[in-house]
């Protein structure tokens, strides 16, 4: 197991630091695992009513193990300054700045009892997805969680990542979200209520916004609702930098924390829905459709198309700058004695009007509220069983371009130390295309040598992950084998997905009519299973020419989708 030293933080401060994300009952850390740094709590102070800003926990300085809590020193300063509703839980601190992970209690059936306070009220359902994941990122029993009768939006998010396989890819991906939706007992009966997004690049905001304004309006709440990494956090600061929040309400709430790990929101975040009015959807249709960019944010869309297959711009309507005096005021009796006008904390003056640090009542009578609920624990997830270093290399942050790989029968592919899959028998020789991270390597040898590749390399750089040579082996549970019977269904189709949860995974394309005998091995946890149809049943054309005495073919990356606004750049530069 690595060991990390501990972070820089503010002196008195105490912490636990997670070296590993290992599954104890629920989603929670070995306590083996766990750092001591200085400080200490005080467990005869009460649990205070003030949310972290960062993940909803209630504030408190009596136990590390328990949401939101603050070491007993930082906590009492805050609350003699006034300022705890300012401040943000350690956990929150260590996810953001140091991307550590803190230990906490929070079993799974209280992540849902949060999420069920949805039942009693009148409330839109958006059902985030990782496309990635479907269709376990799908919540299971979303309508016992929720209550029956509520209107769900579905949207897939990540899209951004995913590589196209044919020029119909997104057409074929909403379909395939509602029936998958459908079949797991939430179906939607428009299908213009099924969106392809992507929170972080901003692909499909706009137009989400303006269907939640157009048919929701301002009836009641909406809640953001899915499964642990699907996205909800960025989501939520997305869509508070968006026109579905109230103008000054960016200014003031503090953003949603975001982490690579699972069961980031530990309780319920939320923002002021703005109220749709014909006056203010007519001012929001024509930004939309004078899309007039500054040089900033096209320099922005030309950085994030560097590293996504679609982006979006998500722009504000009603953004109200700071107001700064004209005039410039003059105390007489300070001048006669050469003082110097004071500064402000941001090096502005000190008479020029600030914003206020809380919305008014007025502001806040009769709102609607948007709320980012705690992320439903998976109950198999390979996450559970990695290490933080190896949560970064595994999880996919860039588009993914697939990799392609054709094997005779006797072959095995290694998805780094994660997953094996051998190729038993067959008539012909098979593709199989990887869908990963490509931080995770991928290995390719004989069925025969592959007993004693994993024994010497597992653990070590040839496979990557996991990481920390015999010692991490020794932790990490055994692969356990699955035997696969699949039908060939052409050069150009593949006949399933091989998936591993939160990992990715290995598309299987054999010659039609071929029987295929193929065995995956994987950690139980990491829930291995068969996809079909496949989530991408053309990738394997999406390659370059094969390398010559090898395997592979070389690595093709379909070209990204241009935004509008860059495809209009380019074209007047080509004039």
């Amino acid at each position: 197991m690595c060991t990390y030293p501990p972070p820089p933080l503010c002196h008195g401060w105490t912490l636990c630091v997670l070296a590993g994300l290992g599954r104890t009952g629920s989603r929670g850390p070995d306590t083996s695992t766990l750092t001591k740094v200085y400080g200490s709590p005080d467990p005869h102070q009460p649990l205070s009513d003030t949310p972290c800003s960062g993940c909803g926990a209630l504030m408190h300085c009596a136990d590390p193990a328990v949401p939101g809590y603050l070491a007993s020193e930082k906590y009492a300063r805050l609350l003699q300054d006034g300022a705890l509703a300012k401040a943000v839980c350690q956990r929150c601190f260590l996810l953001t700045h140091h991307q550590r992970a803190l230990s906490v209690t929070m079993s799974k059936e209280q992540y849902r009892d949060i999420v069920r306070a949805v039942r009693p009220r009148k409330a839109l359902v958006l059902l985030l997805l990782d496309l990635l994941d479907v269709p376990d990122s799908i919540v299971p029993d979303l309508p016992e969680l929720v209550g029956p009768n509520k209107q769900v939006v579905i949207l897939g998010n990540k899209v951004d990542l995913l590589p196209g396989d044919a020029p119909n890819y997104l057409s074929r991906l909403r379909k395939r979200v509602a029936g998958d939706c459908a079949a797991a007992g939430v179906p939607v009966a428009d299908p213009r209520d099924v969106h392809l997004i992507s929170a972080k690049t901003g692909y499909g905001i706009e137009a989400l916004v303006s269907r939640l304004q157009q048919v929701w309006r301002y009836q009641g709440d909406v809640y953001l609702v899915g499964t642990a990494n699907a996205g909800k956090s960025t989501l939520f600061n997305t869509l508070l930098e968006s026109d579905y929040s109230k103008t000054r309400a960016s200014d003031v709430i503090h953003k949603a924390t975001i982490s690579p790990w699972p069961g980031t929101t530990l309780n319920l975040l939320k923002f002021p829905i703005i109220n749709p009015t014909a006056h203010r959807l007519q001012r929001r249709s024509e930004r939309l459709r004078a899309s007039a960019h500054t040089p900033e944010e096209l320099q922005t869309l030309q950085q994030l198309s560097k590293h996504a297959y679609l982006v979006g711009h998500v722009g504000r309507t009603f953004r109200v700058e700071p107001k700064r005096p004209t005039e410039v005021t003059f105390d007489l009796e300070q001048l006669s004695y050469g003082a110097e006008p004071e500064e402000d904390g941001d090096g502005g003056r000190a008479n020029q009007e600030a914003a206020p640090a809380e919305l008014s009542s007025n502001e806040l009578k009769d709102a609607r509220w948007f709320f980012d609920t705690p992320g439903i624990m998976k109950d198999k997830d390979i996450l559970s069983v990695l290490s933080e270093q190896e949560v970064k290399l595994v999880l996919p942050t860039q588009a993914i371009t697939p990799r392609t790989f054709i094997l005779p029968p006797a072959s095995t592919l290694f998805l780094g130390g994660l997953a094996r899959i051998d190729y038993l028998e067959g008539e012909n020789s098979c593709w199989f295309s990887v869908l990963a991270s490509s931080r995770v390597p991928v290995h390719v040898t004989t069925l025969e040598k592959a007993d004693g590749i994993y024994e010497k390399h597992a653990g070590g750089e040839l496979l990557k992950v996991p990481m920390g040579g015999a010692e991490r082996m020794a932790q990490f549970p055994p692969l356990v084998p699955q035997d696969f019977e699949l039908i060939g269904e052409g050069p150009d189709t593949a006949v399933c997905d091989i998936k591993l949860s939160s990992a990715g995974w290995v598309a299987v394309t054999g010659m039609k009519g071929d029987r295929l005998r193929i065995r995956g091995h994987a950690p139980e946890a990491a829930g291995m299973c068969l996809r079909t149809p496949a989530l991408l049943p053309h990738v394997a054309m999406v390659r370059g020419e094969r390398i010559r005495k090898s395997p592979a073919y070389k690595p093709l990356r379909p070209n990204a989708q241009p935004h509008s606004a860059i495809a209009t750049q380019r074209a007047k530069k080509n004039r």
